[in-house]
């Protein structure tokens, strides 16, 4: 018997499909390894940050992309009746509401939303009083997923399913800052504040990429092996 002789003969369907999935999936590999780089620089820019000395907010309007993650300080007095308590927080396995109340700042016609921390009922009327706060800026996202256009208040408590800077301008209208102060636990008035910081993880984007990477591998190896025709040698004689 003669040895069978392998022709490369590439067939359309297989090349163009071929030529669509692996530039399609080494891009796809490449824009991985770019969230992986934004994640690597948002990590450093965090951590410079919250190292940073505390900064003392006063009447300057500031851009949330110039404060966040950043400790501040401000004093001011906080408008109970303007406060707003967010539902199905969760402390130590118990459910509860995270309060949040807009601040006036002294000097100032500005407010600052303070998070003051978790409890389980919403707390009784307060006295206004200037008071001082410190914590760490952060600028609040809404849910993955909203039902309907927006929400209001569902009850004279004010308790909302989530937060969003918009609605609560909207609804409270006051000129806020953009961006929210999460109360530091140190401070010796508030609630129960016990916040958790999400690690940034550039990981889970390198595998990714590299996942999309090994797509486009084994793309190109089932074209070069369904384009490779193997003939007998009697067959090439003739």
């Amino acid at each position: 018997m003669s040895p069978g002789i392998s022709f490369f003969r590439p067939h359309i369907i297989p090349t163009v499909t071929m030529l669509v999935l692996v530039p399609l999936f080494i891009g796809l590999g490449f824009w991985q390894l770019d969230r992986a780089g934004q994640k690597r620089q948002l990590a450093g820019t965090q951590e410079t940050r919250r190292t940073a000395p505390v900064l003392e907010l006063d009447s300057r309007m500031l851009d949330a992309e110039d404060v966040e993650h950043r400790m501040l300080a401000v004093s001011g007095t906080f408008i109970p009746e303007k406060s707003v308590f967010i539902e199905n927080r969760k402390h130590q396995g118990k459910t509860g509401l995270h309060v949040i109340s807009p601040m006036k700042i002294a000097s100032s016609d500005r407010y600052l939303l303070v998070n003051r921390g978790w409890v389980r009922t919403p707390p009784k009327a307060e006295p206004s009083a200037v008071v001082r706060v410190t914590g760490r800026a952060v600028v609040p996202e809404p849910p993955a997923i909203q039902l309907g256009g927006g929400y209001a208040p569902v009850s004279s408590q004010q308790r909302w399913p989530y937060f969003t800077l918009e609605t609560y301008s909207a609804w409270s209208g006051l000129a806020v800052y953009p961006f929210m102060v999460l109360q530091s636990p140190d401070d010796d008035h508030g609630f129960v504040r016990a916040w958790v910081s999400k690690p940034v993880d550039e990981t889970m984007h390198i595998g990714y990429a590299l996942q999309w990477f090994a797509f486009a591998l084994i793309v190109a190896f089932i074209w070069v092996r369904i384009s490779l025709v193997k003939q007998s040698g009697k067959e090439v004689v003739e």
